[in-house]
């Protein structure tokens, strides 16, 4: 259980990082602004939602920001500007400075051949895959893909909840799949991923409010296999026989589509 303390702390961090993201992101700081961004989430997942509503809100904003096209290109160009200006030096001094090559000929004129071939231009020859090694290797087999970091998670159930409140207004449901073709940049989820960010959309939900996780469904819109165990998380009880759960997740799917008909983005 976090302090007003805590919160405040938590506030005055982020602010921080959020001014520093502010920051890097005039300066089109590519690196610096994607590593401001990911610690921002990760602070952010330390609080309930209701905490960092309006960090939430800032951070969604900046998302915007660093994902266009237009602001990459900007940053690309300029970093690689700085990069020219670091390089130009160090190749000056090596055109103004005496080359000591010619000094190491012998009598015939001819470099010595050790000389020739300078050290891993083996290396620099071969492909990526042979250059790294076994290491580097794409696993042949269909695994499970990473599990995520909090801020990751926090920070793909914000973006998702909108999505779903726009899915119950059309009174339909949604699947994982489709959702990866609305949300840019969705990586493929673990399964007890997909569980957490589909419990912290609802983690904080208002009196009364239905669960808007129910809305994702599998197959023909069919209930997820899993929000039984999401739903009692969340305080609704689902338990009983298969038959059960299923009307149990059927009517708070009625719910939500009912709640939110006619309420718009923002509306309470």
């Amino acid at each position: 259980m976090r302090t007003a303390m805590d919160v405040a702390r938590l506030h005055r961090n982020l602010n921080h990082i959020l001014l520093d993201l502010q920051r890097a992101v005039e300066r089109y700081a590519v690196a610096e602004a994607t590593g401001l961004y990911a610690l921002a989430w990760s602070q952010v997942a330390e609080a309930p939602p209701s905490e960092t509503r309006k960090q939430r809100e800032e951070l969604q904003a900046f998302k915007k920001v660093i994902n266009s096209a237009c602001w990459l290109k900007e940053g690309h160009q300029r970093a690689a500007t700085v990069e020219v200006r670091h390089e130009l030096p160090a190749q000056q001094r090596s055109t103004v400075r005496p080359d000591r090559r010619p000094a190491e000929k012998r009598a015939s004129g001819h470099a010595p051949r050790r000389e020739a071939r300078p050290a891993g231009k083996a290396e620099a020859s071969r492909t990526p895959s042979q250059a790294v090694g076994p290491v580097a290797r794409t696993p042949a087999r269909r695994d499970e893909p990473p599990l995520l970091g909090t801020g990751q998670l926090s920070e793909i159930a914000t973006d998702l909840r909108p999505l779903l409140e726009q899915t119950a207004r059309m009174g339909a449901t949604t699947t994982w799949s489709r959702i990866g073709k609305r949300l840019p940049g969705l990586p493929r989820l673990h399964q007890d991923d997909q569980s957490v960010i589909l419990w912290l959309v609802d983690e904080e939900r208002r009196q009364g409010e239905p669960l808007l996780c129910a809305l994702v469904t599998v197959g023909d819109r069919q209930m997820h296999p899993r929000f039984p165990v999401i739903a009692e998380q969340l305080g609704l009880p689902c338990s009983g026989t298969a038959v059960q759960q299923q009307m149990t997740w059927s009517y708070e799917v009625l719910k939500a589509h009912q709640y939110w008909r006619h309420r718009r983005p923002g509306q309470v």
